[in-house]
């Protein structure tokens, strides 16, 4: 198992890194939105001293977190469920 571990990670290190214009290519928004997000902390990222980098398996990652609907669960609110049973308060 730890094997098997040490092979994925070996491959994820020798993905190719991004640039920013790449990913702001792939993503189809604006270089500037992809430095922002990055700064922000909200965009993975490889820091190579001054330098930002992006794994791209690690980005393809985060924009499946990112598909609407994924992250929401829908959970109706106590007094909202009380009140259309006709018990509001």
């Amino acid at each position: 198992m730890a094997d098997a571990t040490a092979a994925l990670d070996r491959a994820r290190l020798m993905s190719r890194l991004l640039e920013a214009k790449e990913v702001a290519e792939l993503l189809a928004v604006p270089e500037s939105w992809v430095r922002a997000e990055t700064r922000a902390g909200r965009l993975p990222h490889v820091c190579l001293g001054r330098y930002r980098r992006y794994d791209e398996a690690a980005v393809f990652s985060w924009l499946e977190g990112q598909r609407a609907g994924q992250w929401r669960k829908y959970e109706p609110q106590q007094g909202r469920a009380h009140a259309a049973e006709g018990g509001a308060r």
